[in-house]
């Protein structure tokens, strides 16, 4: 890859994995904008260590707090900790079956279309408008309960499907059921952990099969993705805290009908077409 290829590759999977914008809409966008070729399986995966590696780094005292949580329920023992990985775990489970249902059918690759992310970027941002708009905010995280947890985690797994956000959608279900802003964002990215190591894990191995090797390129991807991704965390934490998930409503209606109006030519003398 070229360096521009893998400055651009960083630094949009690190700012959209974690923004509710859609990482895997925006990664779609880059070869239907660029020209370029798929970058391919292991750099995928080592732009995704970056990203995680993000998380671990920011929240790294809920990580200590989930770990230690991890050894009391291999002790048996039922604490604040050990109940938080159980439904951490149990939210990840629709997820990894829906990737694999995608995956060994083949629609994984079948959805892959700019068409595809231009409606997901529009439904589920007005989606997240309506939640946090009648949202109310007086849960935490530590309100959580099984229910919640297990409908948060089927919102993850409908963000396999590109355009839909895998931060934003949780954050949208969160807030449907009365979670603060940062504290849904907070879960979102606690529950991002397991799901990512998983996607990593599959590809890896995957990649493996294939014989696909490491390259320096990938490496340095996947270096830019970790601070590009953690400066996307600080910003989004910042914002919740203080504002509400509008500007990113905005942002996703406005990408979804930009991309529908070069699909479907609206206005050729302005913008250039991304029919096929």
């Amino acid at each position: 890859m070229s360096i521009e290829q893998i400055l651009v590759l960083a630094i949009v999977q690190g700012l959209t994995e974690f923004l509710p914008v859609s990482s895997s809409g925006h990664l779609i966008l880059i070869p239907a904008f660029t020209g370029w070729k798929d970058q391919g399986s292991a750099t995928d995966i080592m732009v995704h260590v970056g990203s995680l590696f993000a998380v671990l780094v920011y929240f790294w005292r809920d990580v200590l707090n989930l770990a230690g949580g991890l050894g009391d329920l291999m002790k048996g023992r039922i604490t604040a900790q050990s109940r938080m990985v159980t439904l951490i775990g149990i939210a990840t489970v629709p997820a990894l079956l829906f990737g694999a249902v995608l995956k060994f059918s083949g629609l994984s690759d079948v959805i892959r279309s700019v068409e595809l992310v231009a409606w997901g970027a529009i439904f589920f941002g007005i989606l997240m408008y309506i939640a946090d708009r009648i949202g109310r905010t007086t849960k935490k995280m530590e309100d959580m309960t099984l229910a919640p947890a297990i409908i948060i985690g089927i919102s993850q797994a409908i963000a396999l499907i590109p355009g839909t956000s895998r931060s934003g959608i949780t954050m949208t279900a969160a807030r449907f059921m009365g979670f603060e802003r940062g504290e849904a964002a907070r879960f979102s990215f606690l529950l991002g952990i397991p799901a990512i190591t998983a996607a990593g894990i599959f590809t890896a191995l995957e990649s493996a099969q294939q014989g696909h090797n490491m390259s320096a390129d990938a490496y340095w991807a996947a270096f830019l993705t970790f601070f590009a991704a953690l400066a996307a965390i600080a910003l989004l934490m910042a914002l919740v805290r203080r504002t509400t998930f509008l500007v990113f409503v905005i942002y996703r209606c406005a990408l979804g009908l930009l991309l529908l109006a070069m699909l479907y030519d609206w206005f050729p003398q302005y913008l250039p077409s991304l029919a096929v």
